[in-house]
């Protein structure tokens, strides 16, 4: 009984490394089992669903990109094969991880395991789990792009095409993105620069690509302040809100006011009644789908160029 391991997501700028690990019958048999990369997104997810049925056991490992950016893309690997092996709970007798490396060498399980390169295209069990790993990232990063629909993540995943560089050029970095990686290293690097006064230079244009890249600068002073950013641009078809983001104690709902200037006065002059009334609506309906056991503060946040960040409750 082999436990077949294999990674999706090591390289993209943005989104989650993901782990497979499955365990499949010795009588097994499943047409069109091959390394995920070389089937259609339709053939994986009718594949998908066969797997999860038919397996002895399954598991994900999940590492997010600001947990990635912590620990560093090796330690990262070998904490999603942990968290993936984990979550299989059914008995095998050897492992088979994809590749030439043992992410499982510092603990107990790796004196059990055989790296093979290639393994995606030769053990069953490792394409099988290289399917779910793959359905399942594809899937979450089609989610993303409902939330940040100028980056393109339901077709490129986080990959680093011409529409996704053209998108951070255009709207900055999101939570999504490894900062780590080299490229977007280099655009925080660029952002940050006294010639572009926090603000991409192509972001400069107009109001809604100044608002985005106002926005993303804020994320970042949040994740800087140690927020955990729970989402950016909430939307439904009733309301939005631009960030949500939790302190410590606290979950706040967050209105991003960008001003050029201290010259045009702080951003919570333009929380008016019927704007508090907006938020409120929107945070209620976001915690009827998402309770939290935090304190609720509703907030804005002024960006200006020429200003530190603040925080504001606004009640």
């Amino acid at each position: 009984m082999i436990l077949g391991i294999d990674e999706v997501g090591r390289g993209p700028w943005a989104g989650p490394l993901v782990i497979g690990a499955v365990v499949l019958p010795e009588s097994f048999t499943l047409a069109g089992l091959t390394d995920s990369k070389k089937i259609s997104a339709k053939k994986r997810g009718e594949l998908d669903v066969l797997i999860r049925q038919q397996a002895l056991g399954w598991g994900l490992g999940w590492v997010h990109a600001q947990e990635l950016d912590e620990v560093g893309l090796s330690a990262a690997l070998r904490l999603a094969t942990i968290r993936a092996v984990e979550a299989v709970n059914v008995p095998y007798h050897e492992i088979i991880i994809d590749g030439t490396i043992n992410f499982l060498s510092d603990t107990s399980k790796g004196q059990y395991v055989t790296t093979m390169p290639k393994a995606d295209f030769l053990v069953p069990a490792v394409s099988a789990a290289s399917i779910i790993a793959k359905v399942a990232r594809d899937s979450f990063m089609e989610e993303q792009a409902v939330i940040y629909p100028e980056y393109g993540f339901e077709r490129h995943v986080g990959y680093g095409t011409a529409k996704h560089t053209a998108a951070l050029a255009d709207y900055g970095v999101t939570p999504l993105h490894r900062r780590s990686f080299a490229p977007i290293k280099k655009l925080l690097l660029n952002i940050d620069s006294p010639q572009s006064e926090s603000l991409p230079a192509s972001s400069l244009q107009t109001s809604k690509s100044i608002g985005s890249a106002a926005e993303h600068a804020v994320v970042d002073w949040l994740i800087k302040q140690k927020f955990t950013i729970v989402a950016q641009n909430w939307k439904t078809k009733l309301c939005e809100i631009d960030i949500i983001a939790d302190s410590s104690d606290t979950r706040y709902f967050i209105e991003v006011k960008y001003r050029a200037s201290v010259k045009q006065g702080g951003g919570i002059a333009a929380i008016t009644p019927k704007k508090l009334q907006q938020m409120r609506f929107a945070a209620e309906l976001h915690l009827a789908r998402n309770s939290t056991e935090k304190a609720v503060k509703l907030a804005v946040i002024d960006y200006k160029r020429d200003a530190p960040v603040r925080l504001l409750e606004v009640e």
